[in-house]
């Protein structure tokens, strides 16, 4: 699968706001955005996996950003949603999902619009960004997230949902099951589709 989707050698990216800073990823690697919900915490994982969840019957764990980049632990709020990533472990697509602070858009981005990621001055390991988009007066930090999910990260995910323990396949369906049937929709804002997500 495609990392980006390209209309006119346009790229869309879906972006999102992380203690912050803006951060985007391309769109085919967003597969869905569902709402905040308990998050069940598992011993004996790594500190940025926050926990996991149960999307319709699949355990799916669930990635701080915040404490991978180095800082404080997410805090949640009203807007705290949770994004539904698919990225690579070894040629096999692996569900995850990484919390944000709130949702921003969808834009498109010409391969003049991204620039090279800066050496220095951001929060963010120069290795996990691919570059720097033009968002009209600012940038947006653009996220190779299979780097930023390296393997080590995945290989942990994996187990999780390889073993899938009864009280984790059992995770609190009242605020997970629910939220994520109906995706993170707050008035429609963000219509999700298999290879694409746009603004209404």
């Amino acid at each position: 699968m495609s990392a980006m989707v390209e209309t006119h050698n346009q790229t869309q990216y879906f972006t999102f706001y992380l203690a912050g800073e803006e951060y985007a990823i391309a769109v085919l690697k967003v597969k869905e955005i569902i709402e905040y919900s308990e998050i069940t915490r598992v011993p004996r994982t790594p500190q940025f996996i926050r926990g996991v969840i149960n999307l319709r019957g699949s355990v799916v764990p669930v990635v701080d950003l915040a404490v991978k980049f180095g800082l404080p632990e997410s805090l949640v709020t009203k807007w705290t949603c949770i994004v539904i990533v698919e990225v690579d472990l070894e040629g096999e697509q692996t569900v995850m999902g990484i919390m944000a602070d709130s949702v921003n858009q969808v834009i498109d981005l010409l391969p003049e619009d991204i620039e090279m990621p800066p050496s220095f001055g951001t929060r963010v390991h120069i290795d996990y960004l691919s570059g720097m988009g033009k968002a009209g007066k600012k940038f947006v930090l653009i996220l190779d997230i299979d780097r930023v999910l390296s393997t080590n990260e995945l290989q942990a995910a994996a187990s999780l949902q390889a073993s899938q323990p009864e009280e984790l396949s059992q995770v609190d369906n009242e605020g997970s099951s629910d939220s994520a049937a109906e995706g993170f929709s707050p008035q429609d804002d963000f219509v999700m589709r298999d290879e694409e997500v746009s603004l209404l």
